[in-house]
């Protein structure tokens, strides 16, 4: 074999080993075996299940999130993308196409779950009959409201800023049946709830009427952890704080324009990927980073804006002389926030109560006290009647079965007593309540 001949198989030898080469590496790359490999060694490793409240949330970390930039090419069914934020608009799409809807919900999803975390939908009613109509029926239940109980703000606001219909859902039901139905036969509804949480979901709304002076929230996440201490916080493992996120969809439908000097929502687009987020939006540092980079835009009246409850967001400052910016609220909760079996707490709480006391007397709130507690009493205060029930004094939620135990056995209480408040506390937290029955101790 000649010199040139031997070159030649040898370059041809190097060749097609470069080419497996490429070709393992390709496939490696495609089955993200590298991936696979760390998670696979990353298995092994026993992490902490936790936050650690000791150590600071990194802000570097939010900050790169959000510093992502939208593109079109993602949600081509944008109508446009503007401050990061998608914007669709309904006229655009005839829901009787399926393939089209249901490209639109993959759009929707994948931005509430990894893209800004926020999206509007312009003309959401594309008539303005039903909102005319509901606002007309708003108006009398906060006059009749005003009348019986006097005014009431909201987790935030003072009663001087803003009007609050608590559980407007249900009001605008009673107080108009014929307007309650054409609202929510608006079959957009059911399309942005499928779309991320699935069928079987339940809508409740809160409308929130903030007038000229009303100041602005602060930053913060929403139900589930969102209401939660940030000493509770840490007490939930990691994954719990990415279901959270996961549970609820918030959005807001828009009952009159919302011109930015009206205060519309402040919203910090991908902070919904920040996985402290649950326990670092009070902080100040994480405050002042929302305040120098959040966005707002403007609605018109039927328009609605959905968004990860996770995303950091607050209602802005209404700085207008002489505009009331109102909007609908919407929580909707996925299916499987529910428990398997319906228990009824009180009477195995009742049956028991004498054995705890005594436990607690011999031993003080031991771990076998606390766990018994946890196990006998509901520990979250959700779903509540929030007229009779508001939140604590600058807090987000009521008290709990668990915290009215507690207090009842450390202070002593009689079983009659603690019976007594415990059923107060349930009648309160039901739909039918009225908000002139109250207990003396829930709520403080």
């Amino acid at each position: 074999m000649n010199r040139s001949t031997r070159s030649r198989n040898s370059a041809i030898t190097a060749a097609a080993t470069l080419a497996s080469t490429v070709g393992l590496l390709g496939t490696l790359y495609y089955l993200d075996i590298p991936s696979f490999l760390r998670q696979r060694v990353k298995s092994k490793q026993v992490e902490p299940r936790c936050y650690n409240n000791q150590t600071k949330p990194s802000l570097l970390e939010l900050r790169i999130l959000t510093q992502q930039t939208t593109s079109k090419s993602t949600y081509p069914l944008a109508e446009r993308i503007e401050k990061n934020i998608p914007i669709y608009d309904c006229l655009n799409f005839d829901l009787e196409n399926a393939d089209l809807t249901n490209r639109l919900q993959d759009e929707l999803y994948h931005n509430l779950t990894s893209g800004p975390g926020v999206y509007i939908l312009k003309h959401f009613f594309t008539s303005l009959a039903p909102i005319d109509s509901a606002n007309a029926a708003f108006s009398a239940i906060i006059e009749d409201e005003l009348e019986k109980t006097g005014a009431k703000g909201d987790h935030f606001a003072p009663a001087s800023a803003n009007s609050r219909i608590w559980n407007s859902f249900s009001k605008h039901a009673l107080q108009d049946p014929e307007s309650f139905t054409a609202y929510f036969s608006n079959p957009w509804f059911k399309l942005v709830c499928d779309s991320y949480l699935g069928p079987a979901y339940r809508i409740t709304t809160q409308v929130n009427i903030v007038r000229p002076g009303g100041k602005a929230q602060m930053p913060h996440r929403d139900y589930h952890l969102g209401f939660q201490t940030d000493e509770d916080v840490v007490a939930w493992p990691k994954a719990v704080h990415a279901l959270s996120s996961l549970l609820t969809l918030q959005g807001a439908v828009a009952h009159t324009d919302m011109p930015l000097d009206s205060g519309p929502t402040r919203l910090l687009p991908y902070s919904q990927l920040f996985g402290e987020g649950f326990r670092a939006y009070r902080s100040k540092e994480f405050i002042e980073h929302f305040e120098q980079n959040y966005v707002a835009m403007p609605l018109e009246i039927g328009d609605a804006l959905f968004f990860n409850p996770a995303l950091f967001h607050a209602a802005g400052e209404n700085i207008t002389a002489d505009f009331n910016r109102s909007a609908n609220l919407v929580q909707v909760s996925s299916a499987f926030g529910k428990a398997m079996e319906n228990i009824d707490t009180l009477p195995l709480i009742e049956k028991t109560y004498d054995s705890i006391v005594a436990k607690h007397g011999a031993e003080g709130t031991s771990r076998e006290v606390d766990a018994f507690i946890r196990a006998v009493a509901e520990g979250y205060p959700f779903p509540t009647n929030l007229d009779c029930r508001p939140p604590a004094p600058g807090g987000m939620a009521p008290m709990s079965e668990q915290d009215m135990l507690r207090k009842a056995i450390s202070d002593g209480w009689s079983k009659d007593k603690a019976m007594e408040e415990l059923t107060g506390m349930r009648y309160a937290s039901s739909a039918g309540a009225k908000i002139e029955r109250q207990t003396t101790v829930f709520g403080t």
